[in-house]
């Protein structure tokens, strides 16, 4: 009876277990890629009005969450406030 339940369980994990390349693309989620035109650009050129989830600004040597959100608009500054990367995640 016990292998019987182990073997039951083993088939029923079997259907959890993802390929690995079956990553879904998230490209594009928060709007990160219609707003590359930013990169280069001083942090004032990011209008926070005209985005309507969530979003994460990021100055030099922030610490940050390693929680993935597909929805949310990661932006990059460095040491001068200039942007040097926006994306989704």
């Amino acid at each position: 009876m016990k292998y019987l339940m182990a073997a039951l369980c083993a088939l029923a994990l079997t259907g959890c277990v993802e390929e690995e390349n079956s990553m879904p693309d998230m490209s594009g989620t928060c709007g990160a890629d219609g707003m590359q035109h930013l990169v280069g650009q001083p942090r004032d050129a990011f209008d926070d009005s005209s985005i309507d989830g969530t979003v994460r600004i990021l100055p030099p040597g922030s610490m940050m969450t390693m929680d993935h959100r597909p929805d949310r608009l990661n932006i990059e500054l460095d040491e001068d406030d200039i942007i040097t990367r926006l994306w989704c995640g």
